[in-house]
């Protein structure tokens, strides 16, 4: 056995040597003829292709040929060689992380191509120029977390490729698509164009197949089917070995660093993170030497080893700010706040809380603005901001003050402290619960959101253009009443009634008039009653989704508003086939979702048990009769609040 490892690391060796040996020789090919090339376009190109070819291994070589590429094409009035000259420019500043210089690039290059097409329709070489300045967009927008941009570019590219029969670049771009649909949770979306890619792949010999089959592998790893995972880890890892692509090598390490992490196989997962880091700090690739950053961080945290752990989240966190990905940014904030706290320092770990907030806040607002209402987002945006920078002038007058007082009162020097660190510890303990009251309010505003928008989809595909327009404007409507009422911490009750009654009739229409439903409110209910918004409609959608749909015949959802023994009582009641089936049902399905209704539910149930101080709860149970099971129902016992 020792005997054929050392054989199989010595052809390793041999296959490594020859593909470095082989990029090393065409760079010197190159270099040789750009000595004796008299004409300024083909020197043009050959600057193109020695910046193409230094890519991945010595980006400021890169840089510097597709900068001497710009200048003489500009000179010459060569605007092909300019375009190109974008692209690499625009690849270069990707692989750093500049992702806002690379958008200027690929721009560039993108109008230059349209013009050139403009005066020959059906240049391949232009059409391909103008594909890639789409797809390598495509790649900016999918690292930034903005998928319909990213998609947008993606189906873009697709098109231009298949017109001119480019199948390597069509695989290409099928298995990026994949990492944007495995971005948005859509796994089996995703799988479907990793697996159209990696058949491309394999029919043409390219040396993407591992970057594709360490896709597959993270949607099998994410399904919890690690032995499959792996598997495809171990495949990708013999064909990276036998190439010359550090990047896609750096980030398989880290997708090991996770399966060894969760094989609780502490030794190699820190092996792997290491190998990544390295790799990624190899190529200056910022962003990826981030995400290793915090993968090592997060491994000391749950060793206990806190003081390793700050070293590595510190400069996870100072990456992903030097180059602006908000994703990363709120993940390691959130790390060091974790330490701080367990290094028992609450103010550091507040603050790093804070902006850990204020990241998840610009992600979310970023995918509202973009995909339905920009003008109203941007509005609560700003004013978000000014209330943060409020409540920090605030904190800093209160210093201030504290201070003074300190002074005036310094005989009474240990009473004050005694008190103010009493104050301190509620103040603190204040802020956080409002903080995460506020991330889990903006949490259920995109999540609601994302489930319409499903449901929309689903429509279009089964009813058609007319009925797609009639229920895109009852949802037109009802977003605008969300988006009004979800402003406030709570609202009143006859507010949320009426979105239900909206949300409940899009659902009707969509689903043929499946089930009734019946909205009651007893007299005990005051008019100036409220309830924080967007808290019972999701048990309203499990209703529908797994109550009404799969029963066979028509059924009845009725909600209740009641007040009792001084809380107010939201019930939800379907004669749907019950919780038993439903969990049947959901574990058998290949596309099972999981929803975050009930864990976010749950979570600010408790914030509003500690900001009121009265008992909030969630009640779940399946009704029977005669032993049979009739429906599900959900009671919310929630604290009596008032629209002051």
């Amino acid at each position: 056995m020792k005997t054929i490892l050392k054989i199989a690391i010595f052809l390793f060796c041999i296959v490594h040597a020859t593909t470095t040996y082989s990029q090393n020789k065409t760079i010197d090919s190159l270099k040789r003829v750009i000595r004796i090339a008299k004409i300024d376009t083909a020197k043009v190109n050959i600057y193109n292709h020695l910046a193409f070819e230094f890519k991945e291994s010595y980006v400021d070589s890169s840089l510097y040929y597709a900068k001497k590429a710009e200048g003489l094409a500009r000179k010459i009035q060569y605007n092909d060689g300019l375009a190109a000259a974008a692209i690499n420019q625009g690849n270069v500043h990707i692989i750093l992380g500049e992702y806002k210089n690379a958008k200027k690039a690929f721009s560039k290059a993108q109008l230059i191509y349209h013009k050139l097409l403009d005066a020959e329709t059906g240049n391949k070489s232009y059409k391909n120029g103008l594909a890639r300045s789409y797809a390598s967009l495509g790649v900016i927008f999918s690292q930034e977390s903005n998928y319909y941009a990213a998609l947008e570019n993606y189906e873009k590219a697709l098109k231009i490729y298949q017109e001119i029969d480019q199948k390597g670049s069509i695989s290409k771009v099928c298995n990026n698509i994949g990492v944007v649909y495995k971005s948005q949770g859509n796994n089996d979306k995703a799988l479907e164009y990793f697996k159209k890619s990696l058949k491309i792949q394999e029919q043409t010999g390219e040396q993407t197949v591992p970057v594709t089959l360490t896709n597959i592998g993270v949607i099998y790893f994410e399904q919890n089917n690690a032995a499959t995972a792996f598997q495809y880890y171990q495949k990708a890892e013999k064909y990276f070995k036998t190439i010359n692509n550090v990047r896609g090598y750096a980030l398989l390490n880290n997708y090991l660093g996770d399966y060894y992490k969760k094989q609780k196989d502490i030794s190699q997962a820190t092996s792997y993170y290491n190998r990544a880091l390295e790799m990624y700090e190899s190529l200056q690739n910022k962003f990826g030497a981030s995400l290793a950053l915090y993968n090592l961080g997060q491994l000391y945290s749950d060793q206990k080893k806190y003081n390793e752990a700050m070293t590595y989240a510190t400069k996870s966190l100072a990456y992903a700010k030097e180059i602006g990905v908000l994703d990363q940014t709120f993940h390691s904030e959130k790390l060091l706040s974790d330490l701080y706290s367990q290094l028992n320092q609450p103010a550091q770990s507040l603050e790093h809380y804070k902006n850990y907030i204020v990241a998840r806040d610009s992600i979310t607002n970023e995918e509202n603005n973009k995909k339905f209402v920009q003008v109203e987002m941007n509005y609560e945006y700003k004013k978000r901001e000014a209330l943060l920078a409020e409540q920090g002038k605030r904190q800093t007058q209160f210093t201030i003050f504290s201070i003074l007082g300190a002074i005036l009162l310094i005989g009474l020097v240990f009473l004050i402290y005694n008190r103010r660190q009493v104050k301190r510890r509620l103040t603190l303990q204040k802020e956080v619960a409002e903080y995460e009251q506020k991330a889990l309010h903006l949490q259920m505003n995109p999540h609601f959101v994302f489930n319409c928008l499903g449901s929309i989809s689903s429509f279009i595909v089964q009813n058609g253009t007319d009925s797609a327009l009639k229920y895109l404007s009852k949802f037109s409507k009802l977003m605008r009443l969300t988006l009004e009422y979800s402003k406030g911490a709570i609202i009143p009750i006859d507010k949320e009634i009426e979105s239900l009654q909206n949300y409940l009739e899009l659902e009707q229409l969509r689903f043929h008039q499946k089930f009734t439903f019946k909205i009651t409110s007893s007299e005990a209910v005051e008019f100036n009653m409220g309830m924080p918004p967007l808290l019972i409609q999701p048990f309203v959608e499990n209703a529908i989704l797994h109550g009404m749909v799969p029963k066979e015949g028509n059924g009845k959802i009725e909600i209740n508003f009641d007040v009792k023994n001084g809380q107010l009582i939201c019930t939800i009641t379907d004669d749907g086939i019950g919780l038993t089936q439903s969990k049947q049902l959901k574990e058998n399905s290949v596309t099972a979702h999981k929803s975050m209704a009930l864990e976010i539910t749950k979570k600010r149930l408790e914030i509003m048990e500690a900001t009121t101080n009265k008992s909030a709860q969630i009640e779940i149970k399946e009704l029977t009769t005669n032993n049979e099971i009739t429906g599900t129902q959900v009671t919310l016992l929630l604290p009596i609040q008032y629209i002051s």
